[in-house]
C-alpha cells in the first residue's frame, strides 16, 4: 500500500502564500505521478496540479503563475507552493499518487486524507 501524509494547510489572508507537502510511504515498486486535487464546500474534487516522475507538469487553468508543483523523487515527496491566494482557493487539498505496488500489479490512484486551506481576511 501507499500512504500519503499531507501537511502545510491553514488559514491565510488573501494575497498570502502557503506551501503544502505530501510524503509517500509504504511498500511500492514505483510512483509514476504525484500531485494535488482540491474540493471546495459543495463542489466536486478538481485537479490543481500534477507532476510525472519524468517531470512533466499539468496545472488547472485557474492556477498557473500562482501555484508551483515540485517533487523530490528521492524522498517520494510532492510540494505545492501557493502564492497570491484568493478566497476561491479555499478547499480541502488532497495529495494524489499514481503508483504500482509490484511488477505484476496494475498502477492505481492513492489519496491522502486532505488538508484544509482557508483564504480569508
Amino acid at each position: 500500500q501507499v500512504q500519503l501524509v499531507e501537511s502545510g494547510g491553514g488559514l491565510v489572508q488573501p494575497g498570502g502564500s502557503l506551501r503544502l507537502s505530501c510524503a509517500a510511504s509504504g511498500s511500492f515498486l514505483a510512483i509514476y505521478s504525484m500531485g494535488w486535487y482540491r474540493q471546495g464546500l459543495g463542489k466536486q474534487r478538481e485537479l490543481v496540479a500534477t507532476m510525472t516522475s519524468g517531470g512533466r507538469t499539468n496545472y488547472a487553468d485557474s492556477v498557473p503563475g500562482r501555484f508551483t508543483i515540485s517533487t523530490d523523487n528521492a524522498k517520494n515527496t510532492v510540494y505545492l507552493q501557493m502564492n497570491s491566494l484568493k478566497p476561491e482557493d479555499t478547499a480541502v487539498y488532497y495529495c494524489y499518487a499514481y503508483a504500482a505496488l509490484g511488477t505484476l500489479s496494475v498502477p492505481r490512484d492513492y489519496w491522502g486524507q486532505g488538508t484544509q486551506v482557508t483564504v480569508s481576511s
